[in-house]
């Protein structure tokens, strides 16, 4: 049995339409199903999505930042200014 996956010669799956990759196009059949994909990006069809942060969330996160570098510095002192 051999691996599962898409090869380097374009053997899987177009990503839009299931149809075989070509490897011109890879991950996709065509260049129509890459411009697709490419459309619903600059659309916003695809999208991230992202997590609100409350005041007191980002002071925390703020906090956890500067220590972390805080840390840093004090392990590597770096150049003397």
């Amino acid at each position: 049995m051999t691996g599962s996956g898409a090869s380097k010669t374009g053997t899987g799956r177009c990503a839009m339409c299931g149809a075989p990759a070509d490897a011109r196009h890879r991950p996709f059949c065509s260049a129509r199903c890459k411009d697709l994909d490419l459309g619903r990006w600059l659309n916003g069809s695809y999208a991230v999505p992202v997590v609100e942060l409350d005041e007191r969330d980002v002071d925390q996160l703020a906090d956890l930042v500067h220590g972390v570098f805080d840390a840093e510095s004090d392990a590597d002192p770096g150049e003397d200014t």
